[in-house]
């Protein structure tokens, strides 16, 4: 037919006519006959098996179609405090920014626009997060963190402290404030101060190395007071060996070196009092010693255990000399103990004798190979 165009439009198509550049109509499936009189007519198909509308005119179709939008368009109109959750066929595929307006065509997919405000903490519901996650979007639009057991998060809107995370797995909106989070870990920890060089009251150079146990009790006051605890720890412990050995002179330092952890424990302590962190031990590892200073103390206690030595030596002879002369005296005044040591010698002299003859029997052995003199 003259002044007449045909469309033809598929079951996963719809058509929109603009005459002179403005929108008309939408055609839906089917063989349509378009008028062409009257101006220039243009027909513009879209495939309706992927719903997003993809023209450029969203707000022209919205305000021409007016109360008949709903017809044809699922409209997605999110305020600036909304994230809006695209469902297709009643499952989660796509997530629009705060602010957005879109179109999606009705037809061949259920689209549903599920708008979510904002809450103030920016926290996401755990099935949000799970599918989000699943469509590999949570990372595009949110802060995932799971937070280990003996640790705490602290979370950060926008450079301010907002609160504290438990063990546990969380996601915030990072949409339109910067979001962080910092892991705080409240195991016990170990800090280890080595190659400390050190010079004692009297002056003697020697090498120290220091270990300390500490864990995190109050993680805010931690984070907010201290740039770095564990740096902070480090130099405390530092200074405190050095005031520690610096009070004392080597022999002092090698017979109690409790006295020494015990100095270095009450400084640290204190220095760390309110901060957020606890020194659960101090102790001195080693103290090394310069190679002629060792020689040096080799040779005292050499010297020292000799003299010990001696000692002992001598009240050891000491005292068999006293038992000597007490068995002596009792030996003199019982003729049966003196007749029991005559035998004790005649044992001691027969065992030392291969081949024994005896003559004036058992009698004469008895009385005469062995006799004892009292006093000789």
């Amino acid at each position: 037919m003259f002044w007449t165009k045909r469309v033809v439009v598929g079951d996963a198509e719809r058509a929109l006519i603009y005459r002179n550049r403005r929108f008309e109509r939408v055609l839906a499936p089917g063989v349509h006959r378009v008028r062409t009189w009257g101006g220039q007519v243009d027909v513009q198909l879209y495939d309706i098996a992927k719903p997003e509308y993809a023209g450029k005119d969203t707000e022209a179709l919205v305000a021409a179609l007016g109360p008949r939008l709903e017809e044809t368009f699922v409209l997605a109109d999110l305020g600036v405090d909304e994230v809006g959750l695209v469902m297709k066929n009643g499952k989660l595929e796509d997530l629009l920014a705060p602010g957005t307006r879109k179109l999606y065509w009705k037809g061949l997919t259920r689209v549903e626009i599920v708008a979510q405000a904002l809450a103030p903490g920016l926290e996401i519901d755990a099935g949000v997060t799970r599918r989000l996650r699943q469509v590999g979007l949570l990372d595009r639009i949110a802060l995932a963190v799971t937070v280990p057991n003996e640790s705490v998060a602290l979370l950060y809107v926008d450079g301010k402290l907002a609160r504290s995370l438990d063990a546990g797995s969380y996601a915030f909106w990072n949409l339109q404030k910067n979001v962080a989070v910092e892991l705080v870990e409240l195991r016990v920890q170990s800090v280890e101060v080595s190659g400390q060089e050190l010079l004692t009251r009297d002056k003697v150079s020697l090498r120290v190395n220091l270990a300390a146990s500490m864990r995190v009790t109050d993680p805010v006051a931690a984070r907010s007071k201290l740039a770095k605890y564990n740096d902070y720890l480090y130099r405390e412990l530092q200074y405190g060996l050095r005031k520690a050995v610096s009070a004392k002179t080597l022999d002092e330092l090698l017979g109690d070196k409790a006295s020494l952890d015990a100095d270095i424990y009450g400084y640290v302590r204190d220095q760390v009092a309110g901060l957020g962190l606890e020194v659960l031990g101090v102790g001195v590892k080693d103290v090394i010693l310069p190679g002629e200073m060792k020689e040096i103390l080799n040779s005292v206690v050499q010297a020292e255990k000799a003299a010990q030595a001696n000692v002992i030596r001598r009240r050891e002879e000491a005292n068999a000399t006293r038992s000597l002369l007490n068995t002596a005296k009792l030996i003199e005044d019982s003729p049966l103990l003196l007749r029991l040591k005559e035998l004790e010698a005649l044992e001691k002299v027969t065992e030392k004798i291969d081949k024994l003859t005896v003559f004036g029997g058992l009698d004469g052995v008895l009385k005469q190979l062995v006799s004892l003199k009292p006093g000789a």
